[in-house]
C-alpha cells in the first residue's frame, strides 16, 4: 500500500474517531437543553404569576365594592343629606382607592377623567332598573367602556342603590395579552387591558 493511501486511510479513521467523540461528548448538553426550553418555560411562569395577581386584583376590587356598598346601605356613608357622614364623589373615590391601594393604583383627583378606576353609584326607583350589562361605546365585545352615564347618587334611606366598580388592569405579558384582554381603548386596533368589574345592589336601611 502506498504512503498516500495509508495517509488517506489514517485520515478517515481519525475523522470517524473524532465524530464518535463529538457524538459521545455530553458536556454542555444541559446548557443547550436549558437554552431551548428557557423561553417557553419563563413565558408559562410569567403568565401564571400574572394570572394569579390579576385574580387577586379582582377579589380586592370585589371586596372594596362590598365594603363601600355596606357603608352606604347602613348609612355610614351618605350623600347630600347635611350629615357628618356625607361624602362627595371625590371623597368616596378616595375611600375606594384606600381599599385597593395594596395592589391597584387610582386617585381621588381623577373624578372627571379617570384612567384606571371607574365608579358608578346610583339609586333606582325599582330593582328591575338595575343595569345588567357592561356599558360599551359600541356593540363589539372588546370595545371601550362607555362612562357617559356614570353617576354618583347613592340615595337615602330605603332607596334601591347600586355600586359598580370597573378597573383597567394592564396585562404585561405580551404573548398572553391577546387571549385575556377584553378592553380596546378608543383609537386602538387591539385590546390592551383586562376590564375587571364588581357590582353590589341593595336597598338602603331606613336611616
Amino acid at each position: 500500500m502506498s504512503t498516500k493511501a495509508k495517509a488517506s486511510k489514517a485520515s478517515q479513521r481519525g475523522s470517524r474517531h473524532l465524530l464518535r467523540r463529538l457524538l459521545g461528548d455530553r458536556r454542555g448538553g444541559t446548557a443547550i437543553e436549558f437554552g431551548i426550553l428557557a423561553l417557553p418555560f419563563f413565558i408559562v411562569v410569567f403568565a401564571s404569576i400574572e394570572t394569579f395577581v390579576a385574580f387577586a386584583g379582582e377579589q380586592l376590587l370585589a371586596n372594596a365594592t362590598d365594603t363601600l356598598a355596606r357603608k352606604i346601605r347602613t348609612g355610614e356613608i351618605t350623600f347630600n343629606q347635611g350629615k357628618s357622614t356625607d361624602m362627595d364623589q371625590a371623597e368616596f373615590r378616595q375611600a375606594f382607592c384606600d381599599e385597593i391601594a395594596i395592589l391597584m393604583t387610582c386617585s381621588a383627583t381623577e373624578v372627571d377623567e379617570p384612567e384606571k378606576l371607574y365608579l358608578d353609584v346610583r339609586e333606582v326607583a325599582d330593582p328591575s332598573e338595575f343595569p345588567v350589562a357592561v356599558p360599551r361605546v359600541d356593540s363589539a365585545a372588546s370595545s371601550d367602556l362607555d362612562t357617559s352615564g356614570f353617576q354618583f347618587s347613592p340615595g337615602a334611606g330605603k332607596d334601591f342603590t347600586m355600586v359598580r366598580a370597573y378597573y383597567r388592569w394592564q396585562v404585561i405579558t405580551d404573548l398572553v395579552r391577546p387571549y385575556v384582554t377584553n378592553l380596546r381603548p378608543a383609537g386602538s386596533s387591539m385590546p390592551h387591558d383586562y376590564l375587571m368589574v364588581a357590582t353590589a345592589t341593595f336597598r338602603n336601611e331606613d336611616y
